[in-house]
């Protein structure tokens, strides 16, 4: 059987405003950021997907919790599902990080990892989704790595294509697995 994921990136943090590489560290939603965790809402009622999983850094966590407190939806949270550990360059602009991305594809970031190591990552947790969730339809909530682990894996987007790449921002990317 099949499995429909629709991944979601986190809402807008203070870093994010700020232009700061949050990595691994918590983060925390702005006010933008957790009226988009209210618009996610919105877009995904409760009775369309089985059970939302978020990477466990907080800002990721606080947006499906405010996306999907209340309902009846179980959330998971994953480590798997967490951004690129960037190690000691976590904090720096992200302008200056995301310029040298490409150079971090196999080689990792000093005391982190490459963005190859987070791709599996996701690919062992997409790898699990079977076990529980044949033919239903679940929500991921995650970070830029999340989303190129997707795409690596199930679309077959070479990661040196994503690096140099503007993955952006849109309201849901729809996958399957088969």
């Amino acid at each position: 059987m099949t499995i429909r994921i629709v991944f979601e990136k986190h809402s807008t943090t203070d870093d994010n405003e700020n232009g700061i590489a949050t990595g691994w560290l918590p983060g925390r939603l702005s006010a933008l950021g957790r009226e988009q965790a209210a618009q996610l809402r919105a877009r995904h009622r409760a009775g369309e997907v089985a059970a939302v999983f978020s990477s466990d850094l907080a800002r990721a966590a606080e947006t499906a919790a405010i996306a999907f407190g209340g309902t009846p939806v179980p959330v998971l949270l994953d480590w798997r599902l967490r951004e690129c550990d960037y190690g000691s360059q976590t904090g720096s602009p992200t302008a200056e990080l995301h310029a040298h991305r490409a150079e971090h594809v196999d080689t990792p970031y000093p005391d982190g990892e490459s963005w190859r190591q987070a791709a599996a990552r996701v690919a062992r947790f997409a790898a699990d989704l079977p076990l529980r969730w044949s033919g239903r339809r679940v929500l991921v909530i995650g970070h830029i790595a999340t989303h190129w682990g997707l795409e690596h894996l199930l679309l077959g987007t070479p990661l040196e294509d994503l690096a140099v790449s503007d993955s952006g921002w849109q309201p849901g990317w729809e996958y399957t697995i088969a």
